[in-house]
């Protein structure tokens, strides 16, 4: 079952601000492992289904299998180090919008490149840059740092300015390229599904940005918002969860499109841990994946 957010706009002026609930929403995770927190009995597996992103267990596999091309590119920044960047095109004759995938706190890994391709594969030119580029040992990324804590401290230390600049640089390079037709978005998970949120407010030429189970910035930010935002949350995960209502309202007294889906049962992470929670998880992503791909191509035709 999917919850569908709203709240009366008479509440909006009496909210707590969201930046309450924002300042660290992943204050968790540097020490927890991608589904830490206990859950009901777990599943060993899911079937395999084309038409949705791989789980983690599966994403490497699957991008062995793919089609399509994928490579790695390193994006210019103007004043800094160039970013590393997994670029998968699609299978089309014309031109074709450009969605950039913004990692979680675990930064750019075969789960990611994964959720690029399965985009590509729905006809987006699909971008997912490692936002930690330079930052690792020998001035490596993601893939130079020995263990997962390390890369959510290199994550930590990134501020919203230097977020920012890479995105835009990736969004500007991706736009450039001769095969996208000048329409962006932004799809994000966790810390990336915040910063896809925050990205939103601080980018006028976006056109739609996709938050999985992030949470949102600043509430006075809210009316700088050009781009529709769509959220999905897992129902068992109150830390994020609990702050999608006052998003709501304050999004709604800002006069910016906002829409949110709970799903019933579905932890942190459903779209990565799909096999958990005994099956909320999978029915979670079977439902947000293809209303999202209906969110996207709807702003950027």
């Amino acid at each position: 079952m999917i919850r569908t957010c709203t709240i009366p706009l008479v509440l909006a002026a009496a909210l707590v601000p969201v930046q309450a609930f924002a300042q660290d929403a992943h204050a968790a995770h540097a020490t927890e492992a991608p589904m830490a927190q206990a859950a009901p009995p777990q599943a060993a597996s899911v079937p395999d289904n084309p038409s949705l992103p791989a789980g983690e267990e599966g994403a490497k596999a699957r991008l062995g299998k793919s089609p399509r091309h994928g490579e790695y590119a390193d994006v210019p920044v103007p004043g800094g180090s160039p970013i590393r960047a997994w670029v998968v095109y699609p299978e089309r004759k014309d031109k074709a919008p450009v969605v950039i995938v913004i990692h979680e706190i675990f930064g750019l890994s075969d789960w990611i490149r994964g959720v690029a391709d399965q985009l590509a594969a729905e006809g987006f030119i699909a971008v997912a840059p490692d936002l930690i580029s330079g930052r690792g040992p020998n001035g490596g990324g993601t893939d130079s740092v020995s263990t997962r804590d390390d890369v959510v401290k290199l994550v930590r230390e990134l501020t919203p300015a230097d977020v920012d600049a890479r995105l835009n640089a990736v969004r500007g390079w991706a736009l450039a390229q001769p095969s996208a037709n000048g329409k962006s978005a932004t799809v994000g998970f966790c810390w990336g599904g915040g910063t896809s949120f925050r990205y939103a407010t601080s980018q006028p030429a976006l056109d739609a940005a996709v938050v999985y189970y992030g949470t949102a910035p600043d509430a006075s930010t809210f009316g700088a918002a050009h781009a529709p935002v769509l959220g999905f949350y897992g129902g068992d995960d109150a830390r994020v969860t609990s702050t999608v209502a006052p998003t709501d309202a304050a999004m709604k007294g800002a006069g910016k499109p906002y829409e949110s889906h709970i799903f019933d049962g579905a932890g942190h992470g459903f779209l990565r841990a799909q096999a958990d929670r005994n099956g909320a998880n999978m029915r979670a992503t079977e439902q947000a994946w293809p209303r999202m791909l209906e969110f996207i191509r709807q702003n950027t035709k």
